[in-house]
């Protein structure tokens, strides 16, 4: 599984099995600042009961979040421009069969899996993808620093981090 693909699996709901799936992907990572804030998501939600981290998860990532995670919002707010960035992703996303699980096309977890496939990102979406991120990251952390789903926004921005970027094997296509 490739970096994005296992943070978009980090994002999913919470469900049986799934904390035991997450643990395993930190065995996969090599070294480094992204295996570190990954490791203290998965450390910061072990700490909850199944249905304590439910309900983190939906107050963090779904009902009226702190910093909704949706790269066009992010970039946009509610306008035309994310009307476009959102067909463009829709499109992009058909192509390479993506699983969007009923997530906008510009919600996080098809934009990290859709990563992933293409050999070439969009560079619409590289373009905005980082900056988004980093408004997420720096919202959930002002909202509550204490926040399991702080530390995993801080691995996906490090992921994505232009510093980071040959690092990344999606990005070292370029």
């Amino acid at each position: 599984m490739e970096q994005f693909a296992f943070l978009a699996e980090a994002l999913r709901y919470p469900a049986p099995g799934r904390l035991d799936f997450l643990k395993t992907i930190i065995l996969d990572l090599p070294d480094g600042v992204v295996k570190t804030a990954y490791s203290q998501f998965v450390v910061g939600i072990s700490q909850l009961s199944l249905g304590d981290w439910e309900e983190l998860h939906t107050r963090t990532l779904d009902l009226n979040p702190p910093a909704a995670p949706y790269i066009g919002y992010q970039t946009w707010g509610d306008s035309y421009q994310r009307g476009n960035f959102m067909s463009m992703m829709s499109r992009a996303i058909a192509a390479h069969q993506v699983d969007s699980e009923g997530e906008l096309p510009d919600h996080l977890i098809p934009v990290l899996r859709l990563l992933d496939q293409q050999e070439e990102p969009l560079a619409e979406l590289i373009e905005v993808f980082a900056p988004a991120v980093d408004r997420i990251h720096t919202a959930l952390e002002k909202a509550d620093p204490t926040n399991p789903y702080v530390k995993l926004m801080e691995a996906i921005a490090l992921t994505c981090s232009p510093t980071m970027r040959t690092a990344i094997p999606i990005a070292s296509k370029n």
